[in-house]
C-alpha cells in the first residue's frame, strides 16, 4: 500500500512541476520583453527622437518642401511656354466653293493695242458685240470649270498646333510672385523652426518633471523610512508602558498616510514617462530611464547664472522664428499689392506657332498632314473695369496694413513676454536659494527631535512635526530645482537662444 501511494504522489508533483516550469519560461520571455523596451537616454536623445517623429513638425517640413515647389513654378513663368494642341473632327458635308459649274470668259492678245481684249460674240450684219437682256456681253468662248473641281472631302479632319508664348512685360506680376513665393518659403521655414523649438521645451518640461518625480519618489521611500521607525520605536515604548496605544495610532495614520502618497507618486512617475514617451515618438509603454534620474541637480541649479533685467529688444526680435515668420507674411502681402496692381497695366507677350492640319488648306485640301509657321506678339491693356481691379488693390492694401500694425502688437507682446519671463527667472533662482537654506535649517530641525525624542523630552507629535517639516523643505526644494531649470529652458526660447 505504501509504494504505490508514493508512486502516486511523485506523479501528481511531477504533473503540476511542468506547468509551474513553462510559467517561468514565459515570465523569463515577459522580462527579457521589458528589457528590450527599456533604454536610458539623456535630454538631448530626447529632443532628437521628438524632432525626428513629431507630426506636426513632419507637416511643417512638407510646407516648407510645398512653398520651395511654388517658388520654382514661379520662376518658370520667366521662361516661354511651349505647348501642343490637336483634334479631329468629322463633318457630314464636303466643302465646295461654288454652287454649280462656272463659265469663265477668255481673252486674246491684240497686237495692235499690246493688250489682252476679251472674245466676244458679234452680230454678223453690224460687227457690234452682242449684249444679253442684263447688259452683259456675250463671249465668244468660254473656259468651263466644274464644280466637282472645287469640290474638297473635309469629311475627316485632323488639325493640331504648337505654340510658343514669351512673356515681356506682365505688368510686374512674374516679378511680384517670385518674390511672393520665396518669402513663403522663408515663412514656412521660420514656422518650421518656432514649432521645432516649442517642442524642444516640451521635451524638457516631460523630461525634468520625471527626474522631479523620481527624486520625489526616492524622498517618499525616505519618509516612510522614517516614519516607520518612528512606529517601530513607538511600539516598543507601548509595550514597556512609556507611551499610550493613542501614539502608536497617530504614528501609524500618518504612515499609511504616507504610502498613499508615495503610491500617488509611484504613478504619477509612470504616466509621467509614458508622456515623454509619446513625445519621443516610442511606444508609451517604452521603460525610459533618464540620465538625470540619479544626478545631484543641487550644483547644476546653484551655478545657473541669474537672467538680465534688461535684454536689447531688437536683437530678440531678429531671432525670434515667430516674428520673422510674421514679418515675411507682411512682405508677401506687399508683393500681392504688386500683383493686383499688375492688373491695371498693360500685358504684352510674343507668341509664336506652327499650325497643320490633314487635309491641309495650303495644297487644294490634299488629304495629308502641311503646315506653316506664324510669329505674332499679343497686348492687352486694361481700360474699364467699373473699378473692379482697383478695389481688389484697395483691399490688398488693407490686408498689408492689418500685417503691419499685428505684426508691431506681437513685438510689444514679445517684450512684454521677455520681461516676465526674465522676472520669473529670477525667482526661481531666489526661491531655490532660499529653500536650499530652509533645508539644512529642516535636516537639523529633524536631528534635533530625534534626540530629543531619544533622550523623552519630546513628543511623537514633535517628531511627526519636524518629519513634515522636512519632507515639506525638500519637496519644496526639488521643485525649485526643477522650476530653475525649466525658467532657464523658457527664458532661452523666449529670447530665441533655444538651440536643438
Amino acid at each position: 500500500m505504501t509504494r504505490p501511494l508514493i508512486s502516486s504522489i511523485t506523479l501528481l508533483a511531477a504533473a503540476f512541476a511542468m506547468p509551474t516550469a513553462a510559467y517561468a519560461t514565459a515570465g523569463d520571455s515577459s522580462r527579457q520583453s521589458a528589457e528590450a523596451t527599456s533604454m536610458t537616454v539623456s535630454l538631448d536623445s530626447c529632443r532628437n527622437m521628438a524632432l525626428q517623429s513629431n507630426k506636426q513638425l513632419l507637416i511643417r517640413n512638407e510646407a516648407v518642401n510645398a512653398a520651395h515647389f511654388d517658388n520654382r513654378a514661379a520662376f518658370a513663368a520667366y521662361l516661354p511656354s511651349i505647348d501642343f494642341a490637336g483634334g479631329y473632327t468629322y463633318n457630314q458635308k464636303k466643302i465646295s466653293i461654288f454652287d454649280s459649274d462656272q463659265l469663265l470668259p477668255t481673252k486674246t492678245f491684240n497686237p495692235a493695242t499690246q493688250k489682252y481684249e476679251f472674245n466676244l460674240a458679234k452680230n454678223p450684219l453690224t460687227g457690234e458685240p452682242l449684249k444679253q437682256p442684263d447688259g452683259q456681253y456675250v463671249p465668244e468662248t468660254v473656259a468651263l470649270i466644274p464644280k466637282e473641281a472645287m469640290t474638297y472631302d473635309i469629311h475627316n479632319v485632323f488639325f493640331g498646333a504648337v505654340t510658343l508664348t514669351q512673356p515681356v512685360y506682365m505688368g510686374g506680376k512674374i516679378v511680384a510672385l517670385n518674390r511672393l513665393t520665396h518669402f513663403a518659403e522663408e515663412l514656412a521655414l521660420e514656422m518650421k523652426s518656432n514649432e521645432a523649438q516649442n517642442i524642444v521645451y516640451a521635451v524638457d518640461a516631460a523630461y525634468w518633471q520625471v527626474v522631479s518625480l523620481k527624486a520625489k519618489q526616492r524622498l517618499t521611500l525616505s519618509y516612510v523610512a522614517l516614519l516607520d521607525t518612528l512606529r517601530h520605536n513607538v511600539k516598543a515604548m507601548v509595550d514597556a508602558g512609556v507611551a499610550t496605544r493613542s501614539d502608536l495610532l497617530t504614528v501609524e495614520v500618518k504612515l499609511n498616510q504616507a504610502q498613499v502618497d508615495q503610491t500617488k507618486v509611484d504613478n504619477g512617475l509612470v504616466l509621467s514617462r509614458m508622456a515623454l514617451a509619446q513625445l519621443c515618438g516610442l511606444p508609451v509603454d517604452t521603460r525610459l530611464t533618464l540620465a538625470d534620474e540619479d544626478a545631484d541637480l543641487t550644483h547644476a541649479a546653484s551655478s545657473a547664472t541669474m537672467a538680465a533685467s534688461s535684454y536689447d529688444m531688437d536683437e530678440v526680435y531678429q531671432r525670434r522664428a515667430d516674428l520673422r515668420a510674421l514679418g515675411y507674411g507682411v512682405k508677401m502681402l506687399e508683393q500681392g499689392e504688386k500683383v493686383a496692381l499688375s492688373a491695371m497695366l498693360p500685358n504684352l507677350a510674343i507668341v509664336g506657332a506652327y499650325s497643320f492640319s490633314n487635309p491641309n488648306m495650303f495644297d487644294g485640301f490634299k488629304k495629308r498632314f502641311s503646315g506653316a509657321f506664324s510669329v505674332g506678339a499679343m497686348l492687352t491693356v486694361p481700360i474699364w473695369h467699373w473699378g473692379g481691379n482697383y478695389n481688389k488693390l484697395q483691399a490688398t492694401r488693407s490686408r498689408t496694413a492689418m500685417a503691419r500694425l499685428e505684426l508691431a502688437d506681437a513685438r510689444e507682446m514679445v517684450s512684454l513676454q521677455v520681461s516676465q519671463s526674465a522676472f520669473r527667472a529670477q525667482e526661481a533662482q531666489k526661491t531655490f536659494l532660499m529653500t536650499t537654506a530652509n533645508l539644512a535649517k529642516a535636516d537639523e530641525n529633524l536631528r534635533q527631535a530625534d534626540i530629543g525624542f531619544r533622550e523623552g523630552v519630546m513628543t511623537t507629535d514633535n517628531v511627526m512635526e519636524a518629519q513634515t517639516a522636512w519632507l515639506k523643505a525638500n519637496s519644496e526644494n526639488i521643485d525649485a530645482m526643477i522650476d530653475v531649470r525649466l525658467c532657464d529652458v523658457y527664458l532661452s526660447k523666449v529670447l530665441g537662444n533655444l538651440r536643438y
